[in-house]
Order: structure tokens, then C-alpha cells, then sequence
């Protein structure tokens, strides 16, 4: 349930905003200028039932009219891009980024449920925060940093995926000169060129599907090449290619942790092919970075984060097909700049961010997390290592 405060701030907002005097989408644009104001970071429309935002993980009903199935058949007229229209009416969902001047911009996600119109839509804020900001790790910017190869940022939806990958490159168009190509579904941060030459490339818009994209990027010119998210077999194939002639590739991914990534890459890839790629992506791969986000002390949100470097050690797991004993060489890494959910959320509680409670609840291992806070530290990973 949400909190009572919550309520109270949504109630009063929607009778200073008299939603009921609006319609159309003015009603709509009213909606998301309240969320906005009110801290949302996303907002639910489904016909009959409660406008819904989400505040600090909290889903709260707003006291604005329920959407009806003509407002929203009107509404879903005004706001598809022309370019989709017609994948909507063949498919019945899309994605693609909705901006109102003087609101800001929403990633959107356009769908049926029992053949009645829905809209999930995400706040993404105009300014691109910075690592501080994010609470992101030390390692991140020298990450961004790495010359070539590929840089996975992984973990669920919503963890914050998109918002440190545009942060990295962010880093980079303020400090190093290069030519950056995103490839989006859709774009969600506008870039300025700053120190480097961003060009930013819409799926349907700018381009037929990421598959295209990728077998006609090279041509670009580019030293860094940004893909939304590594989907399958064609798309980890063209990051591999790109790395392996001395691109940096950065992209996202859907796992719950590192190590975890490497198999889900392969997972990609047919069972007679797996072993070629393992080989391949022990010599491109750079990093991963995995998230997952904690609730601060203060009520906010904050990344947890958990990294594994590509360094000598890794390769040699990689190569001889040893991904069992990857959490444990992130564990056994510190010095190398890696690190394990459990260390990340330790450190979080340490320094007074997190409470213990909530550190467990999003531990890999919660009996270990517990042991630590105890001061009992067992060195597990460095004898799984040596065997």
C-alpha cells in the first residue's frame, strides 16, 4: 500500500491541477506535468480503473478521471509517431520516446490488455546525471574509459541500466575526442556534441531494425558504438566484430548478476557454436557491470553494483570454460577493481547509506552478508580458486 503521505500530496495536486476540466490531451499532459511534480518515475494508464504513478517504488492511484476506452483510443491516435502507426496496428505494441516541451521526456510503451489499450510510460530526465550523482562506482569512469571492447551494463528492468550507460558516455563527450553512434529503441537521453561527435539512430526512425543498423555501422566511421540492448545471436556477433577490430562497445543486458551474464551470452548462440564464441568473447570482452537498486537510509534509490573485469585471471576461466568459478574470482578481485554484490552492498551499510535489513534483502548470499556484519569473514573464494 502507499504511504498516507503519498496520498495526501496526489489528492491535493489533483484538485489544484482540475483534472476534470480537461480532456483530450491536455488531460493527458496535465497527467504527466503532476507526476513529475509529485517525484514519479512512471506513470500506468489502463481504461476504467485509477491513473496510477510510481513514487520510490510505491504504486499510488491519483485522484484524476479513470481513462475511458474513447480518451484513450483518441490519445493513442495523437501520441503513436507516424513511422509506427503502422507496426501497431500488425504487432498491437511498440516502444518510442514522447517528449511535451516544458515536462520533459517519457519512454513509452504502448500495449493491449484484453484488447483494451495501456500505457507504461518512464520519466527520463533531460540532464544526464553524473557518476556522483548515481552513486555509481570509482571504476565506472575508467571503464568508460578502456579503449576498446565490450562494456555490458546488466540487471532487471528498471535498475538503472540506460541511465549509467548514458552517464559513461556522457563522461566521455565531456573529456575524450570521439565519433559515438547509439543505436536506440527508442532514444531516450539527447546528447550534445561536446569534446566528442555523438550521433544518436532511432530503430524504425532512423533505421529498418538493429539488425541493419549493426551490418552498416563500421561504415559510420565510428570509435564507440552504444546498442540499447543485446537482444540475440546477430547483435553479440556484430558487438564481437566491432571490439575485434578495436571498437568500444557498449551495451546492456538482462541478468541478475555478472558472472551470470557470460552465460546468458552464450545462451545466445546455438550448442555447436558456444565453444568458438566462449574463445572469442575471452579476447573482446572488457567488463561488466550489474546493478541493482537499494533503498537509502533517506528513502531514495541508489545502485548497487557488482563488477568483473576482464583481467588475465578471467580470460584464463573463460577460456577453459570455468564459468562456475567466476563469482569467485570476482570475490577473490578486489584489487583489480572487481567486486561482488555482497562486498558492494557491505560497503553501502558501512557507510551509512543502507540499513542491514534492507542489504540482505538484495544480497546474492544473505547468510554470508549476515556473517560479515557479524565480522566473520569466510575465505571461500580463494579456495575455490585454487582447486
Amino acid at each position: 500500500m502507499a504511504p498516507a503521505k503519498s496520498r495526501q500530496q496526489f489528492s491535493r495536486l489533483a484538485r489544484e491541477r482540475r483534472f476534470v476540466k480537461l480532456v483530450g490531451v491536455e488531460l493527458f499532459q496535465r497527467i504527466l506535468k503532476t507526476a513529475i511534480e509529485g517525484g514519479a518515475s512512471d506513470v500506468h494508464l489502463k481504461i476504467g480503473t485509477p491513473v496510477v504513478f510510481r513514487i520510490n517504488h510505491e504504486l499510488i492511484a491519483v485522484d484524476a478521471p479513470h481513462p475511458s476506452m474513447e480518451w484513450m483510443g483518441k490519445l493513442v491516435e495523437a501520441i503513436t509517431p507516424a513511422h509506427l502507426k503502422k507496426r501497431l496496428d500488425e504487432e498491437r505494441e511498440i516502444d518510442f520516446s514522447y517528449f511535451v516541451p516544458g515536462i520533459g521526456r517519457f519512454r513509452t510503451n504502448l500495449y493491449q490488455q484484453r484488447g483494451q489499450w495501456c500505457l507504461a510510460m518512464r520519466f527520463v530526465k533531460t540532464v544526464v546525471p553524473n557518476f556522483e550523482e548515481l552513486g555509481l562506482l570509482p571504476q565506472v569512469p575508467k571503464i568508460a574509459e578502456c579503449p576498446r571492447g565490450i562494456v555490458l551494463v546488466a540487471g532487471h528492468t528498471g535498475c538503472g541500466k540506460s541511465t549509467t550507460l548514458a552517464a559513461m558516455i556522457e563522461h566521455i563527450n565531456a573529456n575524450f575526442k570521439k565519433h559515438i553512434v547509439t543505436l536506440e529503441d527508442p532514444i531516450e537521453y539527447i546528447f550534445e556534441d561536446n569534446q566528442s561527435v555523438i550521433e544518436q539512430r532511432e530503430i524504425g526512425l532512423d533505421t529498418l531494425s538493429y539488425h541493419y543498423a549493426l551490418r552498416n555501422v563500421l561504415r559510420q566511421d565510428p570509435d564507440i558504438i552504444m546498442i540499447g540492448e543485446m537482444r540475440d545471436d546477430i547483435s553479440f556477433s556484430a558487438a564481437m566484430s566491432a571490439a575485434d577490430t578495436g571498437h568500444l562497445v557498449l551495451s546492456t543486458l538482462h541478468t541478475t548478476n555478472a558472472s551470470q551474464s557470460i552465460t546468458r551470452i552464450l545462451e545466445f548462440f546455438k550448442a555447436d557454436e558456444r565453444e568458438q564464441i566462449r574463445r572469442q568473447l575471452s579476447g573482446s570482452l572488457h567488463a561488466v557491470i550489474c546493478q541493482r537498486m537499494v533503498t537509502t537510509i533517506e528513502g531514495k534509490s541508489t545502485p548497487a553494483q557488482e563488477i568483473l573485469i576482464n583481467t588475465p585471471m578471467v580470460r584464463k576461466l573463460l577460456e577453459e570454460n570455468r564459468l562456475d568459478k567466476l563469482p569467485a574470482a570476482v570475490e577473490t578481485s578486489q584489487d583489480d577493481g572487481m567486486l561482488t554484490f555482497n562486498q558492494s552492498l557491505f560497503n553501502l551499510v558501512k557507510e551509512g547509506r543502507v540499513t542491514e535489513k534492507e542489504a540482505i534483502s538484495k544480497a546474492t548470499n544473505p547468510q554470508a552478508l549476515e556473517m560479515n556484519f557479524k565480522g566473520i569473514f569466510l575465505d571461500e573464494g580463494r579456495r575455490i580458486i585454487s582447486n
